[in-house]
């Protein structure tokens, strides 16, 4: 607090880190620009995490905070001789942000009336605001914030949920009295400090805590909810709960107003950003029947459901039925007969996508091997200015770069964690030009991937080569997990791994939070694996024995170790088998800690032993300021069958007490300490 900063000495504010990186990179001093830039990446958080992005995208250093001494125009301590300070006229377009309450419900606003809160909503006020661009650092910070947003978006709405309906409520009461004040100034990021009184104006105790504008009004604009929300990144359990947060964000805002330019990012969020082709025919009819109460109209146009339903049906039949030497299918070319028991021959190369009639139609990439990380900070050092340009795209944890169809990470994709959909007309165009960062050769399929998310507790209990598991999925017919796995080889290695579960086999118990206790809004599960043989740039898979490829290093210094093994017949126990579960949670006495995992709901079943399956998993940091995604091109995952990488990047001292010999200490982590390791996983077949 700025009360609490000692003689002599300036407080390091965000908008002061913003303020001398922006002035450092002007004036050509790399290694204050490295400074700064190291401060705020290590201060991504729900107060900081929304400027941060303004500034990313060229908004600038912002507004000072509630709480900053003076206007924020104030000279730095020991420059006050130095600093010219200039008094800021007074202007009619001052602010840019709308707050809560500075829209009537239900009203329709011009585009004179309104200024958007948030990043790139074109209005009358960003068209006559400069864009401040600062190249590769402004995506370096673009890039933590936005993968902060998408490890903790899920908890951030539920407390802006909480204040939102409890100060809704409190509106509505001065309504009613006739005493329902307009705010006059232009808001902070922040919200007054939540009191125990009914509203924020309560004549109660004042609490210590305050809940920041993230996702209401105020905080981020349309398209970054839209964006977000859509992300292959964002973590969240599954299709339908991305359904219920996008409802819950959007109805947040409605009930503020109605902002004509905000309705069309939520018609296109419902319509392209969620994919009900892997949700259950219940939830669809669910859907089907879902009303905004604020419009009166259907969230999702049935249209939209109907092309869900009936392509889950297309990909049920090519599933199980077996296709013959002499059949061909309209949308894919014929099979080999080496691959037609592995292959459903859904993948299209770009030129017969390019040539579909529909072309709004959406495609959806068949990846390549790739490792990359978002968000990384560590190869930013200031040993030069030209570090700090050359940063342009993700830290490549690969042994040799490639053009793998992913785009450099830019505002445009939501700095590197966008969803991957595509329309053809999209995909022609990145035929037809060789500046494209599509890549040209790539493969393609009309069905979505699957996307869910995991988390892990007490990864720094876990014993070497036990595994602890995740919840078990149904996808096209086969059952998966994911589990991780301490590896002791040439240091200590933490593995992530995609499991294909056997219907026959007990469905693996799950990872859960010690006793049960956790605020987050999804459990994780615990399962076995393992499977492959040594080559490079391909994911390795845990077993009794592997083969060691390369050991490519990274631009932090950790290596990624990718092997492959087969499967063992008989796998290990989980390290967690042992806890004695109580109720929906696991027993502290054992850790870590696991919980009895039930058995998704299965359509169908997929009758082949073995399938062709391109997946990847992106693992969050404890902090979520950056990202981890390791990506597989198609592989052949028998039953099961385990592929993915260990790596000692992810074996860190934010999941692990780690001692001065770099070795797991033997020790958990402090009780009280609640620390996860989360993920999302793609998966899609072929």
């Amino acid at each position: 607090r700025p009360e609490s900063t000692p003689d002599g000495y300036h407080p390091a504010s965000p908008r002061l880190l913003l303020s001398l990186l922006a002035t450092a990179f002007f004036l050509s001093m790399p290694a204050v620009a490295s400074q700064a830039l190291q401060l705020i990446l290590r201060t991504v958080g729900p107060y900081t995490a929304v400027r941060y992005l303004n500034f990313a995208v060229g908004h600038g250093v912002g507004e000072p905070d509630e709480g900053e001494t003076g206007d924020g125009m104030e000279a730095a301590v020991g420059l006050e001789e130095i600093a010219e300070l200039v008094a800021e006229e007074a202007s009619s377009v001052k602010g840019g942000r709308k707050q809560e309450g500075d829209l009537a419900p239900l009203s329709i606003l011009s585009d004179t009336d309104s200024e958007d809160a948030g990043i790139a909503a074109p209005s009358l006020v960003s068209a006559l605001e400069p864009r401040l661009y600062y190249g590769a650092v402004s995506d370096k910070v673009g890039e933590a914030a936005a993968c902060w947003l998408a490890r903790w978006g899920v908890d951030v709405v539920g407390r802006e949920q909480s204040v939102h309906v409890r100060w809704d409520a409190a509106d509505a009461g001065r309504s009613a009295a006739g005493s329902r004040k307009r705010t006059a100034t232009a808001p902070s990021r922040f919200v007054e400090p939540v009191r125990n009184g009914a509203g924020p104006s309560g004549s109660a105790e004042r609490r210590d805590w305050v809940i920041p504008f993230v996702w209401r009004c105020g905080g981020l604009s349309a398209r970054w909810v839209r964006g977000l929300l859509s992300s292959d990144a964002l973590f969240v359990k599954g299709e339908k709960e991305r359904y219920d947060m996008a409802k819950t964000i959007v109805e947040m805002r409605r009930r503020k107003g109605i902002d004509e330019e905000e309705e069309r990012e939520w018609e296109e969020l419902f319509r392209t950003g969620i994919y009900y082709e892997n949700m259950g025919i219940d939830d669809l009819m669910a859907i089907s029947r879902d009303v905004s109460p604020t419009m009166g109209q259907h969230y999702v146009p049935l249209h939209v459901l109907q092309s869900a339903h009936w392509n889950q049906d297309v990909l049920r039949h090519r599933i199980m039925t077996r296709p013959s030497s002499t059949s061909s299918s309209p949308v894919s070319p014929p099979l080999s007969p080496s691959s037609r028991e592995k292959e459903l021959g859904l993948s299209l190369p770009t030129t017969e996508v390019a040539a579909v009639i529909e072309k709004d139609a959406a495609f959806f990439p068949v990846p390549a091997d790739s490792s990359v990380r978002i968000g990384d900070s560590t190869a930013i050092d200031g040993g030069s200015l030209e570090g700090l340009f050359d940063a342009k795209e993700p830290t490549t944890i690969d042994a040799a770069p490639r053009k793998t169809g992913m785009p450099p990470s830019c505002e445009e994709n939501f700095f590197g964690v966008g969803q991957q959909r595509f329309a053809v007309s999209t995909v022609a165009s990145s035929s037809s030009s060789s500046s494209s960062s599509l890549a040209p050769s790539g493969k393609w399929t009309p069905h979505p991937p699957f996307r869910f998310a995991v988390e892990f507790w007490d990864v720094d209990a876990l014993k070497e080569k036990s595994r602890l598991h995740s919840h078990t999925v149904w996808y096209a017919g086969s059952l998966y997990n994911v589990y991780v796995q301490v590896v002791r080889k040439k240091g200590v290695q933490l593995g992530v791994y995609l499991h294909r579960q056997s219907t026959v086999d007990p469905i693996p118990h799950m990872s859960a939070p010690v006793n049960g206790v956790s605020s987050r809004l999804i459990g994780v599960p615990s399962s076995n694996h393992g499977s492959g043989n040594g080559s490079n740039g391909r994911p390795s898979s845990a077993g009794a024995s592997s083969s060691s490829a390369q050991q490519p290093q990274n631009n932090s210094g950790t290596s990624l170790q990718l092997s492959r093994s087969l499967t063992p017949t008989s796998t290990p126990n989980s390290s967690a088998l042992g806890s004695s579960l109580l109720g929906g949670g696991a027993s502290s006495n054992t850790l870590p800690a696991t919980a009895l995992s039930v058995a998704p709901q299965q359509p169908y079943r997929d009758p082949r032993p073995a399938v062709s399956a391109h997946f990847s998993i992106a693992c969050a940091s404890a902090t979520g300021a950056s990202l981890t995604r390791f990506t597989s091109a198609p592989d052949v995952f028998s039953v099961s069958q385990s592929w993915g990488w260990k790596s000692s990047s992810l074996r860190t001292e934010e999941y692990m007490e780690v001692g001065l010999d770099g070795m797991p200490s033997g020790q958990a982590m402090p009780a009280g300490r609640e620390v996860s390791l989360r993920a999302t996983v793609v998966l899609g077949v072929v």
